[in-house]
């Protein structure tokens, strides 16, 4: 306890330069579990995958859909259990910036794939029984005001016109980690939207009927994913759409490669942060054993062992540390909420993980710990006659 009053004392000695070392800290640890968080966004959807789920789609791109026919051949292949496929639709609703995931599903085959998007059974009876209504996440409901029975307008951009869906459900994900901000339509319904331009000739090209974008093939054996997907791919080798089958975590990895220079710059930037911390922290330490040289070399001078001189600057280095850095993780929380807000549906899933707030504590015990390594180890070797010299 009497050490504890004795590095308290020290600690605020100088209050206007450890407010501002504190607040350097506060920014620095908020700072940086906000950029982890970005980072643990960014892959949220890999960690929300499942390992008994495989997506076939092009073996040239997402953006050439293959044959509804394929789903029979998939589905009789060794290993399969279960199969269901959607297109990307791309609306717009209102405007640009309301961006969310829309796809259009077969809805009792694709919801049967994915269990942890729980739906009421009526209202799943609901969604089945009528081809002009859609599905949408919690989530995605709360931020627009919409509830059961309630009309939504998308323009579309990839199929052209204004499509018009009813609300039938909203859908809770399993736990924190599944998407609730995706809307679910029929995919029946835009094949017979897309036979219906085409018969106007509205359509555009690359716009076909009976055509899907992936395929979700449910396997009975995860150890069997290589397997089954060399299976699937070589029914349609040297076909006119061949196909790349791989897992789910697989799939979702693509989309986060093709940012993997951002996220990795984020990362650095995250670090840089602490390290520029870190220098503040060691220059304060530094500055603090200065001032106070006189003062070791007198405890010295009285018997005080240097262990004692070098547990006094560790103790206020980690105490300064400490509270900076519970004060940024607890500042964490609030910054992350404004920001999620601010970037509106473009992070379906962002919440500050226990591993980025163990991070930012240990970040801060790293600080505070390296900070006083030099001054600790120079003042334990002080020549006492040196150091009484200063205390004038």
């Amino acid at each position: 306890m009497f050490l504890l009053r004795l590095l308290l004392k020290n600690a605020f000695r100088h209050r206007l330069r450890t407010l501002l070392t504190l607040v350097g800290l506060v920014v620095a640890i908020s700072a940086f579990g906000l950029l982890r968080t970005i980072v643990d966004a960014w892959y949220a959807g890999v960690d929300a995958t499942s390992s008994t789920r495989l997506i076939t789609r092009s073996s040239i791109s997402l953006t050439f859909p293959l044959p509804l026919h394929y789903a029979e051949r998939i589905k009789s292949v060794e290993g399969v259990s279960g199969i269901s496929w959607a297109n990307w639709f791309g609306g717009i609703y209102v405007t640009e910036r309301n961006f969310f995931a829309q796809f259009a599903v077969d809805p009792p085959s694709y919801l049967a794939l994915y269990p942890e998007f729980q739906l009421d059974e009526a209202d799943k009876q609901a969604f089945f029984r009528d081809r002009q209504g859609c599905v949408v996440g919690r989530k995605l409901a709360a931020k627009f005001g919409w509830k059961v029975g309630d009309s939504i307008a998308l323009r579309g951009t990839i199929y052209p016109g204004t499509w018009r869906f009813t609300v039938r459900g909203i859908y809770q994900g399993k736990d924190a980690k599944t998407d609730e901000q995706q809307m679910f339509i029929h995919w029946q319904r835009l094949a017979d939207g897309i036979r219906a331009r085409v018969a106007g000739g509205t359509a555009g090209k690359a716009a076909k009927a009976d055509y899907v974008g992936v395929y979700v093939v449910r396997i009975h054996n995860p150890d069997d994913a290589p397997l089954v997907s060399q299976r699937i791919d070589a029914l349609f080798k040297n076909s006119l759409a061949e196909t790349l089958t791989e897992t789910e975590k697989a799939f979702q990895l693509g989309f986060v490669s093709m940012s993997e220079t951002i996220l990795l710059a984020v990362q650095a930037v995250s670090f840089i942060i602490v390290l520029i911390i870190m220098a503040v922290m060691a220059n304060t330490m530094t500055m603090t054993a200065r001032e106070r040289l006189a003062e070791y070399a007198t405890l010295k001078a009285l018997g005080f062992p240097p262990g004692f001189v070098v547990k006094l600057l560790f103790g206020e280095s980690l105490l300064i540390a400490l509270i900076g850095g519970g004060i940024g993780i607890a500042v964490t929380f609030p910054m992350a909420q404004a920001f999620v807000k601010a970037a509106g549906t473009l992070f379906p899933i962002f919440q500050v993980s226990m591993l980025t707030v163990a991070l930012q504590a240990l970040a801060a015990l790293v600080v505070g710990t390296v900070s006083a390594a030099w001054p600790a180890w120079k003042m334990s070797r002080i020549d006492i006659v040196q150091g009484l010299r200063h205390v004038a």
